[in-house]
């Protein structure tokens, strides 16, 4: 009797376990191959699936401080207000991350960001402000006055849309507006999921968008002295470091956060890479900003971290030297063609015309050229890529505007060009 009782629990018991791994064999993937402790810990149950996806960017969180400090994937990836929420193998997500996703952690980071030209100004230098809401235009310009209540950029619409959504944008997004009402993308300069302040730290990571002939400043900070000691020494800096806690310890030779950015010494961190500057540099005639003596005051008590007060002094009179001479270069080449505009020798319409195209080169890109090569210790761009084309360049519109005049039957400067 009692054996049988055993027998009969054993069959049922056995039958039991054979019919639950048969229900377990029809359940759907993604409810059977949960993720490993470790991975619960790092990512949640989305890296079950992103494995085998797409598996760098499981590997990047893990590797990340917010899973260090125990976020998970749905904490930043969540529909906020005004997100567009999209259905995602059983969890609702956001169609995309924001500057507002992060702001729900990061809203002081964010707030400076709101106040500094890569935020609503970068975006409308190209397209505008159209595409902003009357309160982000209100805002963004009590800081920087008709930076984004302004027509989309003149050149930019002539090249095409392709060209601006491929080129223009792939850096000038770090200001676009969003469908929540945020403003921007962080993950323009710390990356998606890593989200690295290692990376934001790297002069490279600046230098995606700040390159190039109009503004060169990756290449001139890798002329200059900074730039060569920090590349034959990177590797040992500490760019991990907290930014609130930041030594020269740490990083000893600067890069563009470190001077833009960071709180070197007890300075104040701050995400306004605007706060630190004194000259609006990009302009065709660079101007003091309002806040010029404040940000100079600023900058200069970083430089002292390494430098004596003569030589940091120096070193702002030399470059505030270039900047007004070229300043007065522009001024006199760029008269030129407004003369020829005034005579009625040139269209309204903008780069219609080839010596509008010789003036945007000779003020955009070598006249800023000069100007960065001043500030940031770019010796050749100061000479040979800023002072030379200048005057290279001004000798070609003197001589295009006495052909345009030749052309229309004189005018003033039409006799001396031809030595009468």
């Amino acid at each position: 009797m009692a054996f049988r009782s055993v027998f009969i629990a054993v069959v049922l018991g056995t039958a039991l376990v054979v019919a639950a791994l048969v229900l377990h064999s029809r359940r759907p993937e993604v409810e059977v191959a949960q993720p490993s402790a470790a991975m619960v810990a790092a990512t949640g149950k989305c890296a079950t699936c992103h494995l085998q996806e797409s598996a760098a960017i499981v590997h990047e969180f893990e590797r990340s401080e917010h899973a260090r400090r125990g976020v998970n994937c749905l904490d930043c990836h969540r529909p906020l207000p005004g997100q567009e929420a999209v259905e995602h193998r059983g969890f609702t997500i956001s169609a995309g991350v924001t500057a507002g996703s992060c702001a729900q952690c990061h809203r002081a980071e964010y707030d400076q960001f709101l106040r500094s030209r890569h935020a609503a100004p970068a975006f409308a230098a190209v397209r505008g402000s159209e595409p902003f809401t009357a309160e982000q235009i209100e805002a963004a310009e009590r800081f920087h006055p008709g930076a984004v209540r302004r027509p989309p950029n003149a050149l930019a619409v002539q090249e095409g849309e392709a060209a601006i959504v491929r080129g223009c944008v792939a850096c000038h997004a770090v200001g676009r507006p969003n469908a929540d009402g945020s403003i921007g993308t962080c993950t323009a300069c710390h990356a998606r999921h890593q989200a690295s302040v290692a990376l934001a730290r790297e002069p490279q990571t600046c230098g995606q968008c700040h390159m190039g002939p109009d503004h060169s400043q990756i290449e001139i900070y890798n002329e200059s002295k900074h730039g060569a000691l920090y590349n034959a020494q990177r590797r040992f800096m500490d760019l991990t470091a907290d930014p609130k806690k930041l030594t020269v310890r740490d990083m000893w030779v600067p890069t563009c956060a470190t001077c833009h950015m960071s709180g070197l010494e007890g300075q104040r961190v701050t995400h306004d890479t605007t706060e630190r500057l004194s000259y609006w540099l990009f302009a065709e005639i660079s101007e003091r900003r309002p806040t010029y003596a404040q940000g100079q005051a600023q900058m200069k008590e970083l430089c002292l971290t390494c430098h004596t007060t003569g030589h940091v002094e120096r070193y702002y009179e030399e470059a505030e030297a270039v900047l007004r001479d070229t300043n007065d270069k522009v001024a006199a080449g760029m008269a030129i063609v407004a003369e020829l505009r005034a005579e009625g020798l040139l269209t309204p319409a903008p780069f219609d015309e080839p010596i509008e195209f010789v003036a945007f080169d000779f003020w955009h890109y070598y006249g800023r050229t000069a100007k960065h090569g001043a500030f940031m210790g770019g010796a050749d761009f100061v000479q040979w890529h800023g002072n030379y084309e200048l005057e290279a360049l001004r000798v070609e519109l003197e001589a295009m505007a006495r052909e345009l005049r030749r052309g229309h039957g004189g005018g003033p400067g039409a006799d001396a060009a031809d030595g009468e």
